[in-house]
Order: structure tokens, then C-alpha cells, then sequence
């Protein structure tokens, strides 16, 4: 609508304008939905990528309050007893492939990471955390579980791919 007042004609345009602009991004918001943009893709062209599927894993007790929720498929318990008057470890493996896991006494954070070579800082379970080579051979990474109490994964060569995620996978009955 055109205001008669002469002094104010230059509205009617601005509202024809900002219709014109109105109109202008609905119709491109309706071109980029009805594109398919964003939308998954169909099965016959999701067949062509090949999928990783994750190997079965299983349960892994260390203890009465530490234990692993996952562990490489095909590994059974092949070993394991107790540390001292708090701490326990368990050895699952087949083969040449193995995870030890640990849960021991641990006076200080400083003492307890000196046992890793080669040692590089991460985080497990959002605690501080080392990873690096066993001396007597493999991978692991060592954290604090809790006050006084160390963790400790440790696997074979073959399952260095494996370690983050099983040391990411450890449990107790108090924080998780």
C-alpha cells in the first residue's frame, strides 16, 4: 500500500523491496531442503563405503572393584591374583596377544608413572594419565584411580591399537 503523502513515498518501495528479499531467501531455503542437502544417503550408495564393524568384546573382572567393559574378542583370562593387601591383576590373552590389567598401592602420582618408558602425557577417564612402553615389552598406560590406588593396561604389540579403548573402558563401584 502506497502512503498518499507525497513526502512519503520512498516507504512503498522499501516494503516492496523488503518483500521482494522476503520472498527471495524462502525460495532458496526451500531449493536447499528440497535438494536432499544434509539428508543421509541412500542404502545402495551407503553399500559402497566399506563399514568397520567393531569385533565382539567381553567383560573382564580384575577384581571385586575394578574391572574392564571391553576386551578384544577371543581373549580368555589367563591369569591373574592378588598385589599386596589392596591391589589385584588379571591377564587375559590367547596366542601372542594378551591384556594385563592392574589396580595396585600407589603412594604418589610422581613414583607411580616413573615405571613407563618413554612416557607421553594423556588423560583416561578424565584423569592425568601416561602412556608409553613396558620395559619387558608391550604398551601400556598407567593412571591414579583413585587416592593411593594406580591402574595400570598394559597389552601386546598386536593389540596397541586396542589400549586407549580398554583403559578407557575400566569401571569401578565409586566415580563412574
Amino acid at each position: 500500500m502506497i502512503p498518499e503523502d507525497p513526502g512519503r513515498i520512498g516507504e512503498g518501495r522499501r516494503a516492496v523491496l523488503a518483500a521482494l528479499a522476503f520472498g527471495v531467501a524462502a525460495g532458496i531455503i526451500y531449493l536447499l531442503f528440497s535438494s536432499g542437502f544434509g539428508r543421509p544417503r541412500p542404502a545402495a550408495v551407503a553399500a559402497a563405503v566399506p563399514v568397520r564393524t567393531p569385533p565382539e568384546a567381553g567383560l573382564a573382572v580384575v577384581s571385586h572393584d575394578f574391572w574392564l567393559t571391553y576386551l578384544p574378542a577371543g581373549l580368555a583370562r589367563s591369569g591373574g591374583g592378588a598385589i599386596g593387601a589392596a591391589g589385584a591383576w588379571a591377564r587375559f590373552g590367547s596366542g601372542d596377544r594378551f591384556v594385563e590389567a592392574r589396580i595396585e598401592p600407589a603412594p604418589d602420582w610422581a613414583s607411580y608413572r616413573r615405571q613407563v618408558a618413554d612416557a607421553r602425557a594423556t588423560i583416561v577417564r578424565g584423569r592425568p594419565a601416561v602412556a608409553g612402553r613396558y620395559p619387558g615389552g608391550g604398551l601400556l598406560i598407567v593412571w591414579l584411580e583413585r587416592a593411593g590406588t594406580g591402574a595400570l593396561v598394559r597389552v601386546s604389540e598386536p593389540l596397541g591399537r586396542e589400549l586407549v579403548a580398554i583403559a578407557a573402558s575400566a569401571k569401578g563401584p565409586v566415580g563412574d
